[in-house]
């Protein structure tokens, strides 16, 4: 499988949705609400996806977990900014995409993606490569939480590279970073984009490793911190950096651009965001708080994968 096959991307990226959102129903024990969409042939996209979403469940206040698949007549800029010679040529892009917000602070936030662009320029052969990573944002942070979802990236990468994690881990830092407040929006793990180095077989095979790490580096933290006692405190400051979740989505995300950009579907696109959150004028939280150890202990980037406990 050397040459592109979309349709290989396109069942694993199906299978991925069904086994995730099935262990995630069975953690919750709500079920999850399935939308299925298409596009048809003429419009400026077309294509189908599957949007599985809950909402006020009992771990999750909100989650999604969707799997698009669309053809454009030109690739939007967001997708070309690296690439200019391929603007202006048809596209397909398929992926799953996830973001779940726990209703217990102290389970983290959490997003997982992973997809493949292809570009079909007229008269030359198709140009593929592969995104995606995961990262956490916890809102009380436990250095043993973070110190898992590192290792467990690390080790999905290891097999196509030792050089892979840290320059993936050092991408995530760089990107899921808000600019405008010179701070992390959490504590990272990887991100990886226009990525077609190891050919397309191999580089499938790498996309498929993180995908498939994802339950084992997010399950483990949930089970530990979901009974973790909270009050309004605890809700009030998860509210307040939720907000910053926002806004990295509405400003930065590539993957938000993407999707509006190309007249995706708005639903599906901004299922990421929080149910309720809140914003206040220039509040930073009281020294030696739990709420100001995550600014200091935790918004920083930190090499995860080596913590030892003291």
């Amino acid at each position: 499988m050397n040459d592109l096959d979309i349709a290989a991307v396109r069942a694993y990226l199906r299978g991925l949705q069904d086994r995730i959102v099935t262990t995630m129903q069975a953690e919750d024990g709500k079920p999850f609400v399935s939308d299925g969409w298409t596009r048809p042939a003429g419009g400026r996209l077309e294509g189908d996806g599957l949007s599985r979403l809950v909402e006020e469940g009992h771990l999750l206040e909100r989650g999604g977990c969707n799997f698009s698949h669309v053809k454009g007549a030109a690739m939007p800029p967001s997708a070309t900014a690296h690439r200019p010679e391929l603007a202006g040529a048809p596209f397909e892009a398929l992926g799953v995409s996830l973001v779940f917000h726990p209703r217990n602070p102290h389970v983290p936030t959490v997003h997982m993606n992973v997809r493949m662009f292809a570009a079909l320029p007229a008269g030359r052969a198709p140009v593929a490569w592969f995104g995606g990573g995961m990262d956490l944002t916890p809102y009380y942070g436990v250095e043993e939480d973070a110190a898992h979802f590192h290792r467990t990236c690390r080790d999905a990468l290891a097999p196509f590279g030792a050089g892979l994690y840290p320059r993936f881990k050092t991408w995530c830092d760089e990107y899921f970073f808000l600019k405008h407040r010179n701070e992390p929006r959490g504590v990272g793990g990887v991100f990886f984009d226009d990525f077609a180095e190891l050919g397309f077989e191999r580089s499938f095979a790498m996309t498929r490793a993180v995908g498939d790490a994802f339950l084992d580096a997010y399950l483990p933290i949930v089970r530990r911190r979901r009974d973790t006692p909270y009050g309004e405190r605890e809700r009030d400051f998860q509210a307040y950096r939720r907000g910053r979740y926002v806004e990295f989505n509405l400003v930065f995300d590539r993957g938000t651009l993407f999707g509006l950009q190309s007249g995706g579907r708005t639903e599906s696109i901004l299922m990421s965001m929080p149910p309720l959150v809140k914003w206040r004028y220039d509040w930073h939280p009281a020294e030696g708080t739990p709420e100001a150890k995550l600014y200091g202990d935790f918004l920083r980037p930190r090499e995860w994968a080596e913590w030892k406990p003291a």
